[in-house]
Order: C-alpha cells, then sequence, then structure tokens
C-alpha cells in the first residue's frame, strides 16, 4: 500500500501563504527529495492551477534562478492527480478524480509503490478528516505573518502525531515529519 504524505510550507503563527515562506536552494532541493519519494502528486484545483502556472515548463529564460530548474523539471514531469468538482479536464501529466473523495484516495494508496504526495489546504484538511494522511510535514519557516491562510482551519477532530525525523536548513528553516499516533 502507497503512504500519502502531506508536505506544506508554513511560518511560525501558522500561515501557509506562499508568498511568506524562504524560498531558497535547500528548500527547493528538499522538495525533490520529496517527489522523488512519491509516485505522483495528489493535488486540489488551487495548488494544481498555482503549481502549474508557476512550473510549466518551458519557462522563459531568466525567468528563475539556476537553482530552481532542477525543481521545476522535476515537478513539471511527475504523475498529478487533481481532485475538483469544477475543472472539465487538465493536462500537464495529470488526471482528475471524481467521485467520493475518501474511495478514490483509497484505490490509488491500494496501488504498488513508493506513495503519494500532497500540498495545499484545502484538499489535505478534507484528508485528514477521513484519516487517510499517513505522513505529515510542515516546513517551519522562521517567520510571523499575522495573517492567513492557517493551517487546518475548521479541522473537527484532534490528530495526535509523533515526530519521525527533523532536517535545519541554511535558511533556518525546519522541516519536521510527523506520523499520526495509534
Amino acid at each position: 500500500m502507497r503512504p500519502l504524505r502531506y508536505s506544506i510550507n508554513v511560518t511560525l503563527d501558522g500561515c501557509c501563504d506562499h508568498r511568506v515562506g524562504v524560498a531558497d536552494e535547500d528548500v527547493h532541493r528538499h522538495a525533490m527529495e520529496n517527489i522523488d519519494r512519491a509516485d505522483a502528486l495528489l493535488f486540489g484545483r488551487a495548488i494544481y492551477e498555482m503549481m502549474e502556472s508557476a512550473w510549466r515548463l518551458p519557462t522563459p529564460p531568466g525567468a528563475m534562478p539556476d537553482w530552481m530548474e532542477p525543481f521545476a523539471r522535476k515537478i513539471d514531469a511527475a504523475k498529478k492527480y487533481v481532485v475538483s468538482s469544477t475543472l472539465q479536464q487538465v493536462d500537464w501529466n495529470a488526471e482528475l478524480l471524481r467521485g467520493d473523495l475518501g474511495n478514490a484516495v483509497r484505490q490509488l494508496k491500494s496501488e504498488p509503490g513508493k506513495g503519494l504526495l500532497s500540498g495545499g489546504l484545502t484538499l489535505p484538511l478534507a484528508l485528514a478528516e477521513l484519516g487517510l494522511i499517513d505522513e505529515y510535514e510542515f516546513i517551519m519557516h522562521p517567520r510571523v505573518a499575522g495573517h492567513g491562510p492557517r493551517l487546518f482551519a475548521g479541522l473537527s477532530k484532534l490528530v495526535d502525531l509523533k515526530l519521525v525525523s527533523r532536517e535545519e536548513f541554511a535558511s533556518v528553516a525546519i522541516a519536521m515529519r510527523y506520523e499520526p499516533r495509534a
């Protein structure tokens, strides 16, 4: 069974706005390693559209620093599943997931492979409610943003976690991986 891993950049006050984190080479290298640990990415509509607009190749020369290009190639090539009730079609190596979210994700998890990787806020909230996330990773940025969106806002139940690893980056961001407690 493939594990479903969730990874998100977050400030110390819980803000998950992608524009407030420290986007450095270490964080992008780490994100590439996460993609390498997965057979496919699992996105909601908003994250899919945001990632596609930022990382779909080809990009104009000089559009990003040289150290971002390996990440762009990695995410561009990755298989993607998109959960959306509003999109009629997707491309960019993507497939739409329709119907019951729990059943669709359980089916993906039951297939052989390395795992699935998800990010964002809305879809992971629904996945956490269903108890489908096998690993949570929070990349804590040493910043206080003072605004939202907030991590797991509206979660209806507690999710108890145990720390399984941590990694510090040169930017002083810290990646902490957790698994749900049994």
